[in-house]
This record gives C-alpha cells, structure tokens and sequence, in this order.
C-alpha cells in the first residue's frame, strides 16, 4: 500500500512541477484550496504523519480584501492598454518631446494618470517621475533619458516597511534598436502597466499599515535600465523593500498552439538569492534550504493568499529566475538584495512578442491588442491585489529565526527576535516535509521568542511567521543554525 501511495504522490508531484493543470471554471476547485489540501496530503503521505501541529488551510480572504478585488475593471484594464498602444511605439529610445507618439508620451500619460488617482488620496499617495541618462551601450546607441513613474502610498502604521509593484511601459519591434516602426506592446508590457495602474487607482483611497510604491520602468527591453535604476536607488537609501511583485506579460492565456489555461498564472521564483555571501550559501546547502529563499516564500505567500475563489485563478509556482533565453525587472531588485518574483501568463506565443506587425504566410505577427483578453488580465490584477494587500496588512517577516543545531535531539528548539509591533496577536510556526511544495502543517505557538517542537528538524522543514490581530499573517522565513 505504501508503495502505491508514494507513486500516486510521484505523480502528483511531476504534474505540478510540469505545469500540466486541469482546465477549470470558477466553479471548479482551486489549486489553493481543495486542490491544494489534496496535495499536502499527498505530499504527507510520503511520511509518518505527525501530530504536531494542524494542516495548514490558505488565508482566508475578508470582507475588506474581498470588496477591494470587487472593484477591479476588465473595462479601465482595457482602456488602460488601448491608450499605450495608441502611443505608436514605446521604444525607449524614441521621441521623449511629442504628446502623441513615442515613450515620452506613454511616460507623461501614465504619470497624469497616476496624478489622477493620487488627487482622491487625501494627500496619501505621492507621484515621482525619477530618471537618468543612460549611456552607450549594446542596445543603446545614443544617450537617452530613462525615467520611471512611481507612485507612493504611505504606510499608516508601519511606513518603513515598503512592498514594490511594477511593470514596464517601453516596448520594441524585431529589430532591439529599431525605435521607429511601430510597437504596440499590448500584452508586453502595456498588460502589466494596466495591472498597476488599476491597484493604483484602487489603493488611491485606502491605508495600508505598510508603505505600497507602484510602478512603471522603462528601458526593460534594452537592458533592464529602468528598474535596476529603481532598485539601486532604493538599496542605496537603505529602504526596507521586504517584497517585489513584477508583472510582465500578463495578458493572455492562449499559447502558439492554441492551448488555453485562462485560471493561471506563473509566478516565477529564484532559487539561492545572488547577493548571499558564500558562507550564508553553503550554510543554506547544508541544512537544504535551497528551495527556501526570500523570493520562494514570497511565491508560497501568493499563493496562500491569492489562489481563491475571490479572485478566480490558480498560481503555479516556477523554480526559476525566469523563461529559458529571457530576463525581467524582478532581477534588478533580486541583484539588489530584495525578494522579488515575476508573474507572467501560462502560455506564450511568441508569434505576438518581439515581432514587427506584419502578416506572413497567412500568420498575423506583432504585439496587437486584440491578441489581449482584459478578463483574464483583470483575474492576474486580483492576484497581484490579493498578495499586496495581505502583506502590507500583515506584521513584517520575522527578524533572527534561528533553529539551535548544538544538540542531539529529535526535538527540534527555535528562536526569533519578538517584533515590539503591538499589532502582532503571535507567531507561528510552519512546517512541511521536505519534497512538499507548500507549507502543509502550522503549530500556533502564542506571543514568545523560543519555542520547541516534539519534531525532528532533520525530517521536515520549518518556517517562523507572524500573526496580525486583524488574521494576516507575514510570509515565513527559513530558521539558520544559530
């Protein structure tokens, strides 16, 4: 019988990790709730089970959460997206001094738009425009102004604590350095802009406890200029940035075959974070951590929070930087020490990315905005929403979480650094054995700083979290030997 259950996990397993989802409607249960019960089971089945603690449910969604995902619009999604392509090309080396074409036009729009919202804010959300020149390189062959548009929204309670959203307004044709035929850039990027344009718009009026800075870069396409700026600027101030959620080709499901998987999104997540020093990475070798970054907790957290019925979709997670032969803005913010992930359609087809629009052969290339279905853009917008708001609302990530490595016991003994916030009711501890995706099991242990567990730290791995008084809990964080 064992064997045929661990097959049957086996199975379960290399389905997730292929990606091979069941189609499904709205009504169809979720990756995150029923689904997802099933394969912790699953995934416990391939050990004894143990007592500690209770299975670990996703987060449920409030009434707050649930009225604000309400107000997303398929039909603003729209508008927003018809607008930057009506800009012609958004090269980030075209016209920066005309009110029509070009990505100077596409910047002052988003920014107006930005002002707009900011206008209904009682003076909580703030509208920059930063930049700076770029100078020769590969893809940039003349200096240029990169600038980006970011909107602040002040934290009411915990304002040093920051969460970053982005996408990316510049476009491009075939050719990287062509930035005079036209580039509409429907779904790559005017998708993901549209994204934070609407959380914008919607989080105008509301008070997160921790401070929410949203987004558009350019010069994404000829090297990522724009958010690494962005990222550099931020490390440089010290800013405590504790989560990045880009968004970048969000805005169909339909693949160059015609396959379809409308519920789902990828949320891609790096491994070994790459500014960890040598001796932090071949700790986290040892104790099997690798599958444990800042950015793979960050993914979990989404999907605990955002796989719902509330907002429509699944979330698959990707152990990756990113696509094979590709790169994205979550980079720069990873190269800078943050945790940052990507959240990018199911299916590509890359017939609309990176194309000239033209016909060939009968085949309609180029990014076009009929090629977009604001539907679906509108569901990845309540994802992107749904994770934002449950950890801006949620305590910040546990600070010093240590696992003490210094004896011989099949008890397992942590530690961490009791956060003076007066919001925070306790902490938690996660568990779930160690070829399990997600968190299967959470032990509430109270309002302490130490906690041992009658589990052996050898067998399964453990994250420490956070729990509001208002039912949000912080992403968990991996205990070090200390």
């Amino acid at each position: 019988m064992r064997g045929s259950i661990l097959s049957i996990c086996a199975l379960v397993s290399a389905t997730y990790a292929s990606h091979v989802l069941l189609p499904r409607t709205p009504s169809t249960p979720l990756y995150g709730n029923a689904s997802a019960t099933n394969l912790f089971s699953c995934a416990a089945a391939s050990w004894p089970q143990s007592d500690v603690g209770v299975p670990l449910t996703p987060q449920p969604v409030d009434s707050e959460l649930a009225g604000l995902l309400s107000e997303i619009d398929p039909a603003r999604i729209e508008a927003y997206i018809a607008k930057l392509v009506s800009f012609g090309t958004r090269h980030t080396l075209s016209a920066q001094n005309s009110t029509t074409r070009g990505i100077g036009a596409a910047r002052d729009w988003i920014a107006q738009e930005m002002r707009s919202f900011a206008a209904t804010s009682e003076g909580r959300m703030t509208v920059s425009v930063p930049g700076y020149i770029q100078g020769l390189e590969a893809r940039v062959p003349f200096p240029v102004l990169i600038s980006n548009v970011v909107a602040r929204i002040e934290g009411s309670t915990d304002p040093s604590r920051v969460y970053v959203i982005s996408g990316h307004y510049d476009s491009r044709a075939s050719d990287p350095n062509d930035y005079t035929s036209d580039a509409p850039g429907a779904n790559d990027d005017a998708s993901g802009v549209a994204v934070v344009l609407e959380i914008a718009r919607i989080l105008a009026t509301r008070q997160p406890k921790a401070t929410i800075l949203l987004g558009a870069v350019a010069g994404e396409e000829q090297g990522l200029y724009g958010s690494n700026f962005w990222a550099q600027t931020l490390r440089n101030a010290s800013v405590n940035v504790e989560g990045v959620l880009n968004n970048d080709i969000v805005g169909s499901s339909t693949g160059d075959r015609g396959q379809r998987d409308p519920y789902t999104i990828r949320v891609f997540a790096q491994g070994l974070p790459p500014t960890e020093s040598a001796a932090r990475r071949a700790q986290r070798l040892t104790i099997g951590g690798e599958n444990d970054s800042p950015a793979r907790q960050l993914a979990r957290f989404s999907v605990e929070v955002a796989a719902n019925n509330a907002t429509g979709m699944n979330i698959a997670i990707i152990y990756r930087l990113d696509r094979y032969l590709r790169g994205g803005d979550h980079r720069s913010f990873l190269e800078a020490g943050y945790s940052a992930v990507r959240y990018t359609e199911p299916n590509e087809d890359y017939a609309h990315q990176h194309q000239d629009v033209r016909v060939e052969n009968g085949t309609q290339y180029g990014d076009l905005i009929e090629f977009v279905d604001f539907e679906y853009v509108a569901r990845v917008a309540k994802v992107n929403l749904a994770t934002l708001w449950s950890i801006a609302n949620a305590p910040g990530q546990v600070r010093n979480a240590t696992v003490n490595a210094t004896l011989l016991s099949n008890d397992s003994q942590f530690s961490w650094l009791r956060s003076n916030d007066t919001d925070i009711e306790g902490y938690e501890v996660v568990w779930r054995p160690t070829a399990a995706p997600l968190w299967t099991h959470v032990v509430d242990v109270g309002l302490v700083s130490t906690v041992t567990l009658p589990l052996s730290k050898d067998n399964v791995i453990f994250g420490i979290r956070s729990r509001g008084r208002n039912g949000y809990r912080s992403p968990a964080v991996l205990p070090f030997p200390g």
